[in-house]
């Protein structure tokens, strides 16, 4: 196999990690993205249930039904993190699996005196000079 064969098998192999390592990562920012929303909208509707003078004045209930927003996007908030949007958020599933398989590569590429970062590009180490 001559240098220009191996540097496309390179060059491929690189592609291949750096898409699979792509396609892993998870996607956070739009579980944060969502999460600030419905955290902003309920402390938005918090304020202004609290801050209206009819609440002192009703039963718990009656002041929630007269406040929608709040009731609605409180719900939402509460049944996003029933649904587990902290583990999304702040602990990705996916991420020890990728630790895993750079890991793996790193080992095996090492015995070519190769490396990859952690976005899968493979960088090529000098080989040690032979006296």
């Amino acid at each position: 196999m001559n240098s220009l064969e191996q540097a496309e098998d390179l060059k491929a192999f690189e592609r291949r990690l750096t898409e699979y390592i792509h396609c892993l990562q998870p996607a956070t920012g739009r579980w944060r993205m969502l999460l600030i929303v419905v955290s902003v909208c309920t402390a938005t509707g918090a304020w202004n249930w609290l801050i209206d003078p009819e609440t002192q004045k009703v039963s718990f209930f009656t002041s929630l039904w007269n406040h929608p927003f709040f009731t609605i996007s409180c719900i939402t908030l509460i049944g996003l993190f029933f649904a587990g949007i902290h583990k999304r958020v702040v602990a990705p599933s996916m991420y020890p699996l990728l630790q895993i398989i750079a890991a793996r590569c790193r080992t095996v590429l090492a015995e070519y005196n190769m490396s990859c970062d952690d976005t899968g590009k493979l960088i090529l180490k000098p080989r040690p000079h032979v006296q």
